[in-house]
């Protein structure tokens, strides 16, 4: 799905020589940009009509959390609803949930479909559809809890919708892989398969203790370019880092090729301090012919953006590859 509206850039800072930089007037959605809210990070955002949309995790000051939906013209200033996301019944009647977090957003065929980490006897992924933003039809909850990072691939699969997911634990996850599952209806899910692993501690530490996909893989004639959290877990708790992975596009549980060293990790200052401190949490990926924009939450308490070449950073991954 395009939009008419030009995506947010910034060029490569002067003397600057990582593959991927932040944005000079980060973070874009600060904490307190809705009247209740405590804090909004781990969005998701697409090109929508004339500008942009999106869905947001706003955890308000009793820190419940739940999603919202918000509207820009340029994918930077944005302005967000004030209440959450009201479900209607979509092909499913069972559409509780004790909270919502984490969402990201993929347009496939006709319709925008949002995933997010459901509270239904704990963690796993909800999905709903959407045509406007303005209406939600929830469906059933994919999969068993307990399960977080739930992002959908942009197109059928062998004639399957296709989702990536981090099978995990009721807590805290101190482990994680990356799984991909099939759907021939966006109700009934199977075929689960680990895609990809946490890597040896000396191999590449930064993706040690946990993985999950982030923002909706892009298709390239390289493969599937995802985006990508890994955790270690340090003396001073977990430390969450951005990479990237090139997935084949007929077989994405094959991982071609991914990065062993990070492309973001936690050092400014809105991503060292805040509510959970030492995150880079990647949710949503916007392109522009050789450019793409990431946005990612930052100390689970702001979002940030980052940019990148398309083709740099394929070379990068390729040239950097575990």
């Amino acid at each position: 799905m395009t939009s008419k509206a030009n995506m947010p850039w910034e060029d490569r800072p002067e003397g600057c020589t990582d593959v991927m930089w932040r944005y000079s007037q980060n973070p874009v959605i600060g904490r307190y940009d809705i009247p209740t809210s405590n804090s909004i990070f781990n969005s998701a955002v697409v090109p929508f009509e004339d500008g942009f949309a999106g869905v947001f995790r706003c955890d308000n000051k009793a820190v419940q959390m739940n999603i919202f939906a918000g509207f820009s013209k340029d994918g930077i200033n944005w302005e967000i609803n004030h209440e959450p996301i009201e479900m209607e019944a979509g092909n499913t009647e069972m559409i509780e949930s004790d909270y919502k977090y984490d969402p990201r957003v993929c347009w496939i065929e006709d319709r925008y479909w949002i995933t997010w980490c459901n509270g239904y006897h704990g963690p796993t992924i909800g999905i709903a559809y959407t045509y406007d933003f303005k209406t939600f039809h929830q469906c059933e909850n994919a999969f068993l809890p307990f399960n977080r990072n739930g992002v959908l691939f942009p197109e059928k699969i062998d004639g399957k919708y296709a989702m990536l997911s981090r099978p995990s634990d009721n807590g805290h996850t101190p482990f994680g892989d990356i799984y991909i599952s099939y759907s021939p209806d966006m109700k009934y899910w199977g075929e689960h398969r680990c895609a990809m692993k946490v890597t040896p501690f000396e191999d590449s530490a930064w993706q040690c203790t946990k993985i999950g996909a982030g923002s909706v893989p892009i298709r390239t004639k390289d493969g599937w370019l995802m985006f990508y959290h890994g955790v270690i877990n340090t003396c001073n708790g977990f430390r969450y880092s951005m990479g990237a992975a090139l997935l084949d596009l007929e077989n994405p549980d094959k991982v071609l090729f991914r990065t062993k060293p990070y492309l973001l990790a936690p050092a400014a200052p809105y991503e060292l301090m805040g509510d959970v401190p030492n995150v880079v949490f990647p949710c949503a990926a916007l392109t522009e012919g050789n450019k793409v924009a990431v946005y990612y939450g930052a100390a689970d308490t702001v979002v940030g953006m980052s940019f990148a070449y398309i083709d740099e950073l394929i070379d990068f991954i390729k040239n950097n590859s575990l």
